[in-house]
């Protein structure tokens, strides 16, 4: 099977729009995300705000994902 060999016109960054890591520097850490290094929580690890959601079933434990 052959490769195709094809490039991409367009830049793999965009001008003017900063990175991710770059407004962590300039703005520190987003709420919820500040014990990056120990655990993990719900909104770390999904991007919800775990205040605003429930399990499906009330007796099931508020456990965030691994």
């Amino acid at each position: 099977m052959a490769y195709l060999d094809a490039k991409s016109q367009l830049p793999a960054h965009t001008p003017g729009v900063p990175k991710g890591e770059e407004v962590v520097r300039l703005h520190g850490r987003e709420p919820g995300r500040d014990n990056a290094k120990r655990t993990r929580t719900a909104r770390d690890a999904t991007s919800i705000n775990p205040s605003a959601q429930a399990p499906i079933d009330p007796a099931m434990p508020q456990m965030p994902p691994a």
